[in-house]
């Protein structure tokens, strides 16, 4: 697995915006990389994703970047539609968040998790996805979603249409979690 095009040769002649659209795993099976292919991929996008989103208005969008990773590599997303995810936690979120805690605990308000997403078209091109983004509310806020509010910004960093519900509704099978999911094991990085 290697990208259509160097990653040097894709900026110089197409920019940041379009760097994803030069990211290929060919032929493979998008489920089948190894941690090294999905790293060479998330190189290729990670630039272009960020751009993306940041070229809206959603102040999350602009800063994630600068968060605390919460895992060596982007990992199945399960729900976000056969996405690949990498999640970052800000400051008031990744001390609790980077502890994988399990049990009986409400992350601090303030809290924001965003969460980048790519997904692999049929030709083994990849196609950036959505921001995901998660804050924790003030008790009374949000009850009904165990107070957090979930927001989303498209890859051309306009806000996207979403439902509470729906997504209150995934989130709560991690009620021992305070709704969050966590990266998967072997991916994960701690505080």
């Amino acid at each position: 697995m290697t990208p259509a095009l160097p990653l040097a040769i894709a900026f110089a002649l197409f920019g940041t915006a379009a760097v994803a659209q030069e990211c290929s795993i060919g032929d493979a099976d998008p489920w089948e990389l190894t941690a090294e292919q999905v790293n060479e991929v998330y190189s290729c996008v990670a630039d272009a994703l960020a751009a993306g989103y940041a070229a809206g208005d959603n102040a999350v969008a602009a800063e994630y970047r600068d968060w605390a990773p919460t895992a060596t590599r982007p990992g199945l997303a399960g729900p976000h539609g056969e996405r690949l995810l990498m999640t970052f936690a800000n400051d008031i979120a990744a001390e609790q968040y980077l502890t994988y805690e399990i049990g009986d605990f409400s992350m601090p308000v303030g809290s924001v998790l965003a969460k980048e997403s790519f997904k692999f078209q049929d030709t083994g091109a990849v196609r950036n996805g959505p921001l995901f983004i998660m804050e924790k509310v003030a008790a009374g806020t949000a009850d009904e979603f165990d107070n957090w509010v979930y927001s989303a910004v498209q890859p051309n960093g306009n806000p996207m249409g979403i439902s509470q519900q729906f997504c209150h509704d995934c989130h709560a099978a991690f009620e021992d979690q305070d709704s969050m999911g966590y990266p998967l094991e072997e991916v994960r990085l701690t505080n």
